[in-house]
């Protein structure tokens, strides 16, 4: 490749960089810095070889390092953050659980959440519950026996 093929590379760096910026985790930008390395080669006129090797081993090490530390953020939440500080915690039904009609509001500490029953039994206002699991915005709730 000529030196004056520097702005191709530029092309697919952008175009990686761009794509980017649609897609979920980091997977494209690191082919985008790699195709900006590949095209600094071109201007200061090494070889196609050179070139490639660099866009090649730039985008792979990146890509690997990012994974590994990508995975150390996007592991499980630990519990105790968000409504997961819920799970365990005993409350009491306000509003029916009936998971035929989608309904059901619990009070856990002092706060009301929308409920749905872990054994999809209909739990009348009133009970004792205990917080087993949380789905999305709802806490999943078993019924508590009368001496817990």
């Amino acid at each position: 490749m000529p030196v004056t093929v520097w702005w191709i590379w530029m092309v697919f760096a952008a175009i990686f960089i761009i794509s980017e910026i649609f897609t979920a985790g980091f997977f494209l930008l690191w082919f985008g810095i790699g195709a900006v390395i590949a095209g600094i080669l071109a201007v200061l006129g090494m070889s196609e070889g050179w070139q490639w090797g660099a866009f090649i081993g730039i985008s792979a090490v990146l890509f690997i390092t990012s994974r590994r530390f990508a995975e150390r953020f996007t592991i499980q939440q630990p519990s105790g953050v968000g409504a997961d500080r819920f799970l365990g915690e005993k409350g009491i039904v306000l509003e029916e659980i009936d998971a035929i009609r989608n309904t059901g509001i619990v009070r856990i500490r002092n706060e009301h959440w929308r409920s749905d029953s872990y054994t999809n039994e209909t739990i009348p206002a009133g009970k004792r519950v205990e917080v087993v699991k949380v789905v999305g915005t709802h806490l999943v709730v078993k019924t508590l026996s009368e001496g817990e």
